[in-house]
């Protein structure tokens, strides 16, 4: 325990919190179809992922030691680069998730940790062929298999149960929904769950207290599990409203083909060690749905919207950690006082915004977009 210094403390607690909005950031990618086309009320639909995500922590540890000695160096990353990568990263998710883009927690975190590694240490502190191999190629290439996968399976659930009655495929396909939308929240779990696990354990191995190329502690596994099981919970309506209305008008065949074909890319890419964003291959599986419905609706411009944000993800975190971890080199533990205070404002800033325009579980389905500024009834039709 006597490596477990305040900074190693704050790093711990900060790393959690970034968890935290991982959960409700990403509640979408397993509960949006379910919840629009009406397989599960709101309340429990989060419920479920919610506890399935925490569940799913404990499955794998594959993603986490990735995290942990792939992306950096872990001999020259001190806990105070930590500390500054995932300030970049949780003020991303704060802000995508106020415009209710569905962004990649994921590389908010590799582009934060990227970003203050390289200023904290030089670029021999990033293992830029593990970047490309690990991070870039499978964030390519998962939403397209996944929306390939969705698009095929669409068109065949549609075709299979053309001559039978409306209302019993819409029943039956409602009720596979409940199992394939639990397993993509169990995949979640052993995905993303893994990369707070990750920054956790590469904190504790560069304050000494585990050996280089060690694993995740079990009360790190826990801890992980719980944070993100609780931010999924609460629930990123904002995000689900997006996912679920705003893509497409998903009917409950492409709801469950959209779950499956996440489940299977998530839970391969976690066997394998690929720590890939499931916000795009939940993406990219609900735009595959939409396609494979003949004469379904795809809003092309809020899918552009969302792949603008994919682009500038990683680049734009890794400036601001950068930023915060070149504040915290020269200012040392003033420095870091600094950006905690900033980072906390502005957090504090994108809540109060939030309040003039709230989604809710009552609200989510009403409309397919929201927007950030305040509106008279008329205008909130054409919010996101």
């Amino acid at each position: 325990m006597d490596h477990i210094t305040l900074l190693v403390a704050v790093v711990i607690v900060t790393a959690l919190a970034f968890d935290f909005t991982n959960g409700f950031h990403d509640t979408a990618n397993a509960m949006a179809t379910s919840i629009a086309t009406g397989a599960l009320r709101p309340r429990i639909a989060v419920l479920i992922s919610g506890v399935l995500n925490i569940a799913g922590a404990f499955l794998s540890t594959e993603v986490a030691r990735t995290i942990s000695g792939g992306i950096v160096d872990d001999a020259l990353v001190t806990p105070a680069m930590i500390f500054a990568g995932l300030v970049g990263a949780i003020l991303w998710n704060l802000a995508t998730w106020l415009a209710g883009l569905p962004s990649s927690s994921s590389h908010a975190l590799f582009g934060g940790l990227i970003g203050a590694v390289w200023v904290g240490a030089g670029s021999k502190g990033v293992h830029f062929e593990q970047v490309l191999d690990k991070v870039l190629l499978p964030a390519v290439v998962s939403p397209v298999v996944a929306g390939v996968a969705a698009c095929a399976a669409t068109y065949l659930a549609y075709l299979l149960s053309a001559r039978a009655r409306q209302d019993r495929v819409t029943k039956g396909f409602r009720i596979g929904q409940i199992a394939s939308a639990s397993l993509v929240s169990l995949a979640h779990g052993t995905n993303d769950a893994q990369k707070t696990m990750g920054v956790i354990t590469l904190t504790l191995i560069s304050a000494g207290a585990l050996g280089h190329d060690a694993g995740p502690p079990v009360w790190v596994i826990g801890s992980a599990g719980l944070a993100i099981g609780l931010g999924t919970y609460l629930g990123g309506w904002r995000i689900i409203r997006t996912m679920g209305k705003g893509l497409t008008e998903i009917q409950s065949p492409q709801g469950f083909a959209a779950e499956t074909a996440s489940t299977a890319v998530i839970l391969t890419s976690a066997h394998l060690g690929f720590a890939l964003s499931t916000t795009q291959v939940a993406s990219g599986s609900i735009l595959g749905a939409g396609l494979g419905r003949r004469l379904a609706e795809v809003r092309w411009g809020v899918a552009g919207r969302m792949a603008l944000a994919w682009l500038i993800t990683l680049p734009f975190a890794a400036l601001v950690g950068g930023l915060a971890a070149s504040v915290v080199k020269h200012g040392g533990n003033i420095g870091t006082l600094v950006v905690a205070l900033v980072a906390l404002a502005l957090a504090l800033g994108v809540v109060v915004v939030s309040r003039r325009n709230p989604v809710h579980a009552d609200n989510v389905n009403d409309h397919h977009e929201v927007t950030l500024r305040s509106q008279t009834p008329t205008d909130i039709g054409s919010a996101v």
